[in-house]
Formats: structure tokens, sequence, C-alpha cells
């Protein structure tokens, strides 16, 4: 499995924010399941660079020419720079205590008072949802 980014859009009065996990981690916890966000392929790019000029050495009194070019780049949407996320942890823990205590981190980027504001309607079960600074909710499913 990967780590998939799910961003939840902004409603009733709070900012959008995105979590970064694997799929059915996250929808362990909640009532009706995410679906991560579509990862656009990586697409190569082309920029022409104007004629310049160009000097060989700092204070160099004879300049050179360079000609125009076409560079060609890469642009993937999904680059990382090593395993580094965006974000802050977030840890979800079920059942604490008890021989079946589910524990699964994530990452946050956005403000914890609106994950937690979503995660309230949206919780299947009882979870304690600690985060980055180790303050903890317990988040109690609410209706059906």
């Amino acid at each position: 499995m990967a780590v998939q980014k799910f961003t939840i859009p902004a409603a009733g009065g709070r900012s959008e924010f995105a979590i970064y996990g694997e799929l059915a981690n996250i929808n362990f916890f909640l009532k009706t399941p995410l679906t991560a966000d579509s990862a656009q392929a990586a697409t190569v790019s082309q920029v022409t660079v104007k004629a310049h000029t160009r000097r060989r050495y700092p204070g160099d009194p004879a300049p050179i020419n360079v000609s125009s070019a076409a560079r060609e780049f890469l642009v993937d949407p999904t680059r990382r720079s090593g395993n580094g996320l965006p974000g802050r942890t977030i840890v979800l823990v079920a059942d604490e205590g008890s021989p079946w205590e589910e524990r699964r981190a994530f990452t946050l980027k956005g403000n914890w008072v609106d994950f937690h504001a979503w995660l309230l309607g949206k919780a299947k079960m009882q979870i304690k949802a600690i985060n980055n600074s180790g303050a903890w909710s317990l988040i109690a499913p609410v209706g059906p």
C-alpha cells in the first residue's frame, strides 16, 4: 500500500484540509469511506530560453553570447523530497486498552480544529484522536 492524499473541502465554517495516509487505514475509522485525490500523471514541459550574454567568471571584461535554446523538464505532481510529508502527525486510536486496540498514524496538513470538527460527524466508533503536541480528544459516533 502507498500513502495517498485525501483533500477534505471546506464546509460548515471550517477550512479545507488534507490527510495523508493509507486508504484502508483512514476508512477503518469512518462511516462513509474517503476516496483518494486522483494523482495526475507526470508530464514533460518545454520552455524556450532567449539568447543572452553570460560572464565566464566574476568581473569578466568580455562576456560570451549564448544562443536561444529549448529546455525540457519533468513536472511530477506526486514527487516528494525523500519521505517527507507536509503537515503534522496525528494518531487515531480505537478500542484503546483492549486486546483489539487499533492505532493508526496519519499526516494532517491543515488546522486541527477543522479536522476535529469534520471527524465528529464521520466517526463510526469511539475514537481517541491525538494531535502532534500530544493533546487528545475523544470522538463519539453521531447518529446512524
